[in-house]
């Protein structure tokens, strides 16, 4: 039972000590503090102990992120020997007499990696496509033993539209994205995908990497993802919502089709459209926990964030282009097959029921044996070299280097979206990145790149 009656912050060296009373034999000898700031869920200390080994010590500040570290510490327990990248595991616990508990960590190995610096083509956009879907190809009966959430596609669909309701009700929403997103949510044929683990708050910062040495920006290794604490079995665009606008579009690419290469289950065609969504849902999720939080600072903050959103985001639709009803026969439903697009029939185009019925041996597969399509069902999405706007992703094909069992030291990140004028809160279990420059987040409510204020420390291990 926790008793946080506000925030409660600490001394670099009260959290020193707490680390050392965590973790028996642990001397420390160095210690580095972070700032907490207005809206951040956790405090982070870095810290050397007198055999050399590096820590973190990670302490949470209100109950949400006392449960959520928990929770999040079930999860990397059963994923760290399954994993091809080295995920945080505490190695020792200090009780807080406000209630709940700091974790201590070894630091993971590499450096955040930045979104905006990935490049098309490279081994390093390649091996994040991998990353994520070694991810979501993990057993969701992993997620169940560690009591993380679970939803179908329409049940996530629901639970958004819910959302989107409360944040309407706060009136700090601007009615342009209400609207945009309310229709993105209407549109079931969005929402026709299987669901599957996910890491739940992907951002750059999660995302720890190793260089060659080299100059080469795209030869590195993903060594590590850290933030666990909202892993759930959900949409599995969420993973890509900071990712797809983020980086280049190209880059983008490189990632998709490395990931669609790796997924165990092929990608449905509207991930791309849903991460966008994702993405600027973020900040639909940033001021509700602000309203819930009951920090007058931290709302305004992050209503800021959604009225500047609001004035670019109509730039790019998340709607599926119209479909065009043709007849079943007609040299146009031949070349809508080949581009990909399933169109619509209707008995008024001359489809007959024949055509229209799903095959007995392969219900489910959009064209049967026969040739017939089943209207009602969503096509797989096109082959990875495909994207729905007919363009070619770029290849990105360079072997994985695998991290399974390398000495990791931990990179804790922020979990919750950060507010205004505060950093996304770095729990860089790796060494924290000065050059860092993360893109535009919409719920960063000042400037772009208020996140910045990482402490010093080797930009690579």
């Amino acid at each position: 039972m926790t008793s946080y009656g506000g925030r409660v912050t600490r001394s670099p060296l009260a959290l020193a000590a707490l680390a050392s009373a965590a973790v028996p034999g642990l001397a420390p000898v160095s210690v580095q503090g972070v700032t907490a700031r207005t809206g951040e869920q956790y405090q982070v200390a870095f810290l050397e102990d007198q055999e050399g080994r590096r820590w973190v010590v990670r302490l949470p500040l209100n109950a949400v992120a006392a449960a959520q570290l928990d929770e999040g510490e079930s999860l990397t327990r059963l994923l760290a020997r399954r994993m091809p990248f080295a995920v945080p595991v505490p190695q020792g616990y200090a009780q807080l007499k406000e209630g709940g508990r700091a974790a201590v960590y070894p630091r993971l190995a590499g450096e955040p990696l930045d979104w905006t610096q990935l490049p098309a083509g490279s081994r390093l956009a390649a091996e994040v496509g991998r990353a994520i879907a070694a991810v979501h190809n993990v057993d969701r009966g992993l997620y169940d033993e560690a009591g993380t959430p679970s939803y179908d596609a329409d049940t996530y669909r629901t639970r958004r539209l819910a959302d989107l309701d409360r944040g309407a009700a706060t009136g700090h929403v601007p009615t342009g994205l209400l609207s945009r997103w309310e229709h993105a949510l209407e549109e079931v044929t969005l929402w026709r995908f299987a669901t599957c683990p996910v890491h739940g708050n992907l951002t750059d910062r999660h995302v720890l990497v190793a260089y060659d040495g080299s100059d080469d920006a795209g030869a590195g290794t993903v060594k590590g993802l850290t933030g666990w604490e909202r892993a759930q079995v959900a949409d599995p665009a969420d993973d890509f919502g900071t990712l797809v606008t983020g980086c280049a579009p190209a880059a983008f690419d490189t990632v998709l089709e490395a990931y669609s290469h790796a997924r165990a289950e092929r990608p449905d065609k509207h991930l791309e459209r849903r991460a966008r969504l994702a993405g600027e849902l973020r900040g639909l999720t940033a001021l509700l926990e602000a309203v819930t939080s009951e920090d007058d600072e931290l709302v305004e903050s992050r209503a800021q964030a959604l009225r500047r959103l609001d004035q670019h985001a109509h730039d790019t639709d998340l709607l599926p282009p119209p479909t065009r009803s043709v007849p079943a026969g007609s040299p146009a439903f031949a070349d809508s097959l080949e581009g990909g697009e399933l169109p619509d029939l209707d008995a008024d185009t001359g489809s007959t029921p024949e055509a229209a019925a799903p095959s007995t041996d392969d219900e489910g597969k959009g064209l049967d044996q026969g040739g017939a399509v089943t209207p009602d069902t969503e096509p797989a999405m096109p082959a990875p070299a495909e994207r729905e706007d007919g363009g070619d992703h770029e290849a990105a094909v360079a072997p994985s280097a695998a991290a399974g069992d390398q000495q990791v030291t931990e990179s804790l990140e922020f979990d919750a979206p950060a507010g205004d004028e505060e950093a996304n809160e770095s729990l860089e279990f790796g060494a924290p990145s000065d050059a860092h420059v993360p893109q535009f987040d919409p719920t960063e409510a000042a400037e772009p790149n208020a996140g910045d204020d990482d402490p010093s420390g080797p930009s690579r291990s």
